[in-house]
């Protein structure tokens, strides 16, 4: 293999513009020419294709977001749509693509390798909901983002004497929501994977008011409902008046955290190898702290797992 292709596509993850710097530098420790495919798949399809070298990927490693650009694109879910981007593949001679994104970029990646281009997974999201891999990059960095602000809205929670809700982001997946929960201080976690009692989080508020607490942060994932809804049942069947904070795309920007960079780094290396090995239809992922590669399919086919003993944990630190 000579020459190979990196691209992100789908959601941006603090930590993309790291494994494209380790895709594009690794390739060219080995000898390998790196090309960089612009605006996910639909540029794979349009043929917005340049080559990538040493300084194309300088000063980024820091940097959120993706140098790259992403994009959603439905026709490339077609077969129209992925002979397509095989043609401009054979036009500019790649024989390989690392792709940088969620399970969403996974499938177009192994449509490729099916049809005779091998493509590698980088898992690049800040929901962490890939099943196969312990961590996705971009977690770290957005669990930072909601804890700093969790942290923030404690100070005015306290002073005001109020009960917040804060709507975190995770997809259907409540790691970001459970880890932030916990890391804050959170006295009421609301998550996808354990279905919520509304009689259990009135009782806690209660609980708290009884024992002179005056003042309480909830966490709920937006896979389970918004905060403004979650805010109308409690004052419906509490009669406690709420405030929300929807933190939004700004749990998506913002410097990658060390770990995210050491973690994209590592991904972004990996993917090469197996391209070198010539193979495809593998994903990268950590496990048990060791950087593993596996079928697409195992990400296809199973579920990813919340550590559901933290949750337990959560509730009984914040009794």
């Amino acid at each position: 293999m000579k020459k190979i292709a990196v691209l992100t596509s789908g959601g941006d993850a603090p930590g993309m513009n790291a494994a494209i710097r380790a895709v594009v530098r690794k390739g060219i420790y080995h000898g390998l020419e790196v090309m960089g495919v612009y605006n996910g798949y639909q540029g794979l399809i349009e043929g917005n294709i340049h080559k990538l070298d040493l300084g194309s990927v300088g000063d980024i490693i820091q940097r959120g977001g993706t140098r790259l650009y992403s994009a959603r694109c439905l026709e490339f879910m077609t077969e129209e749509g992925q002979l397509k981007g095989i043609e401009q593949m054979k036009k500019h001679g790649i024989e390989g693509l690392v792709v940088i994104g969620g399970d969403g970029s996974y499938r177009g990646a192994m449509a490729l390798t099916k049809r005779g281009i091998p493509a590698v997974g980088v898992p690049g999201t800040i929901d962490n909901d890939i099943p196969g891999t312990d961590y996705t990059i971009g977690f770290d960095t957005a669990l930072n983002t909601v804890i700093e602000a969790i942290d923030k809205i404690r100070d005015t929670a306290t002073s005001h004497e109020r009960t917040f809700i804060v709507e975190v982001m995770g997809r259907d997946a409540g790691d970001l929501a459970l880890w932030a929960g916990l890391a804050g201080g959170a006295e009421t976690i609301v998550i996808p994977e354990d279905p919520y009692q509304l009689d259990d989080i009135v009782a806690r508020l209660k609980s708290g008011h009884e024992r002179g607490k005056k003042h309480s942060i909830i966490i709920v994932a937006e896979g389970v409902m918004s905060g403004n809804a979650l805010a109308k049942l409690i004052e419906q069947h509490a009669n406690i008046e709420t405030r929300v904070s929807v933190l939004g795309h700004i749990q998506r920007g913002g410097s990658p955290t060390a770990r995210d960079r050491v973690l994209a780094s590592q991904f972004g290396a990996r993917a090469v190898e197996i391209l070198m090995e010539g193979q495809g239809g593998l994903a990268v992922g950590m496990r048990n702290h060791q950087v593993v590669d596996y079928s697409m399919t195992e990400a296809f086919q199973g579920s990813h797992k919340t550590d559901l003993s933290m949750y337990q944990l959560s509730k009984e630190l914040s009794i």
